[in-house]
């Protein structure tokens, strides 16, 4: 389960995120800048379910426990490459 709560507005948008499974649960803490939100989803979803998407993404390639604690948005392309691409599937409903 991810449970995503945004913790402040402005720039940068600031996440808190907690990842729930049957061996524990890891908490992260996400800031997005307000014009990323827009190259990623056109406003076509919440910042909040863009975060949601962003961690089942992250989830599919490493467990929670390797997802950084503290991370901003703009390092995810650098680790893959392939994420703006892929992201958009992750958006759609299930």
């Amino acid at each position: 389960m991810i449970e995503v709560r945004q913790s402040a507005g402005g720039d940068p948008l600031k996440f808190e995120v907690a990842v729930r499974d049957e061996t524990g649960e890891t908490h992260h803490v996400v800031t997005m800048a307000p014009a990323t939100y827009q190259e990623l989803t056109a406003g076509a979803h919440s910042p909040a379910r863009c975060i949601e998407a962003v961690f089942r993404f992250l989830l599919d390639r490493e467990p929670k426990e390797n997802i950084l604690g503290r991370f901003d948005m703009a390092v995810v392309p650098h680790y893959y490459p392939d994420f703006e691409r892929q992201l958009s599937d992750y958006l759609s409903p299930s």
